[in-house]
C-alpha cells in the first residue's frame, strides 16, 4: 500500500470517528454514516471541497505542511496522529536499514543493570539485546527463539506462554499495533517492515483487528504487570529511551517497581535466585 492511500484511509478513519457536535457544528436531519462529512473537513481546514477528496483518494500530490496541519486540526488530532499524518504526506526518506549486530557498549550497559529487566529494541519490535533480569521476569530465553519469532510483534500475538503472563494482554496487543501504525508511516521505505506487517495481518486476525482501528501511538513509558509463576504479579512500570545513534537500533525499553512495594520485594527475590542458579549452573 502506497503512504498516499494510507493517508487517505487513515483519514477517513479519523473522521468516522468524529461528530459534528464535537467541533461546534449544528446538526441538520439524519446521516447515512457515522461521522463528519468530507465538505465540513474541508470548510474547517480551509481547503476546498475537490482537493480534500483527492486527498482522501491518495491522488493529492506535493500535500502542504500547512494543509497537514489543518486538516489536523480540524480532525482533532493527538499529538502522535499529527505526526503520523505528517509522516504520511511527505515523500518515502531513505532510512538506515537494520541488520548490524548490537554494538558491545549497548550490551555491556544492559549487562549492568542488574537489577532492571531490560532488553533494546529494532524499529519492527525485533528483540535486539537483553540482560539476565529480563529472562528471569519474563520466563524465556530470548536467545533460543528463532530470530523471526524475537520480537514483541511474535510473542504478544502467537506465544502462549508470554501471552499467559501478560496480564493487560488487550492493552499490550492494541499497543504494538498503534506502535506499528506510526513506525509504518515513519519509515515508508523499510521493505522488511513492510513485510512482516503484511505477514502479521495475514495471520493473526485479532492482529488485523487492531491494525485495521487506525490507532496511533508513541508509547514511551507505563506499565506492564506480568503474572509471574513463582513470585505472583509484578507491577512494573517502563520507560522507552530512544537510542538514535545506531540506525538498526530503536530504544532501550526498562522495567522498574515502586520502591517498597510488594512487586519490589518480590522481584529482588526472583532476581537472587535467578542469580544463584545462574552460579551453581556455571
Amino acid at each position: 500500500m502506497s503512504d498516499k492511500s494510507e493517508m487517505g484511509e487513515f483519514l477517513r478513519s479519523r473522521r468516522a470517528r468524529l461528530r459534528p457536535e464535537d467541533i461546534g457544528l449544528p446538526v441538520w436531519g439524519r446521516r447515512r454514516v457515522p461521522g463528519l462529512r468530507r465538505e465540513e473537513v474541508a470548510h474547517l481546514a480551509g481547503v476546498s471541497v475537490e482537493y480534500y477528496v483527492r486527498l482522501e483518494q491518495g491522488r493529492a500530490e506535493a500535500v502542504s505542511e500547512g494543509i497537514v496541519d489543518a486538516i489536523a486540526t480540524a480532525l482533532l488530532l493527538s499529538d502522535d496522529e499529527r505526526r503520523h499524518l505528517r509522516n504520511l504526506s511527505r515523500p518515502p526518506r531513505s532510512l538506515s536499514r537494520a541488520g548490524e549486530p548490537l554494538r558491545p557498549g549497548l550490551q555491556q550497559l544492559l549487562d549492568s543493570m542488574t537489577r532492571a529487566p531490560a532488553y533494546i529494541v529494532g524499529h519492527r519490535t525485533d528483540i535486539l539485546g537483553w540482560n539476565a533480569a529480563a529472562v528471569a521476569v519474563f520466563g524465556i530465553d530470548f536467545a533460543e527463539l528463532p530470530e523471526s519469532e524475537r520480537t514483541w510483534m511474535h510473542l504478544i500475538f502467537f506465544d502462549p506462554h508470554i501471552r499467559a503472563i501478560t496480564a493487560d494482554l488487550a492493552l499490550v496487543a492494541g499497543h504494538i499495533a498503534a506502535d506499528m501504525r506510526l513506525q509504518a508511516g515513519h519509515r515508508p521505505d523499510d521493505p522488511e517492515l513492510r513485510a512482516v506487517l503484511r505477514d502479521m495481518n495475514e495471520r493473526s486476525p485479532e492482529f488485523r483487528e487492531y491494525w485495521e482501528t487506525h490507532e496511533v501511538n508513541d508509547f514511551q513509558y507505563g506499565r506492564y504487570v506480568v503474572h509471574h509463576p513463582l513470585v505472583g504479579d509484578l507491577h512494573l512500570d517502563y520507560e522507552l529511551l530512544d537510542l538514535p545513534a545506531d540506525p538498526g537500533v530503536r530504544a532501550l525499553i526498562a522495567y522498574t517497581p515502586a520502591p517498597g512495594t510488594d512487586t519490589a520485594r518480590a522481584l529482588d527475590s526472583l532476581l537472587d535466585e535467578s542469580s544463584s542458579e545462574a552460579k551453581r549452573c556455571s
